[in-house]
């Protein structure tokens, strides 16, 4: 089983919105994918609540059976769509990908 975790800080206001609004967006983008991506067991995404200084604000919580599945998912149509909408809204992005 492969993980795919990333976590995003957002810009204050971008695209027209707020943080707080546009990470609402990046959830339902991540959560309309469910059932759609081949290769895609599980996927979770949500909005930091902490708010501490070492918070992130968005997180996103993927599994695929194979590391094939996870590149397949990197180039998926409605995943680019996505990943085009977090280059105009986030500041900063981190990831790891790691096999159960």
């Amino acid at each position: 089983m492969i993980k795919h975790i990333v976590l995003w800080k957002l810009k204050a206001e971008a695209e027209g919105a707020t943080a707080a609004e546009n990470g609402k967006k990046i959830v339902e983008k991540f959560k309309a994918l469910e059932g759609k991506v081949p290769g895609l067991v599980s996927i979770e995404s949500g909005v930091d609540f902490n708010r501490s200084a070492a918070a992130w604000d968005v997180g996103l919580l993927t599994s695929f059976n194979t590391k094939a599945d996870l590149d397949f998912y990197q180039d998926f149509p409605a995943h680019v769509e996505i990943k085009h909408f977090m280059a105009k809204v986030a500041s900063d992005r981190c990831v790891i990908d790691y096999e159960v």
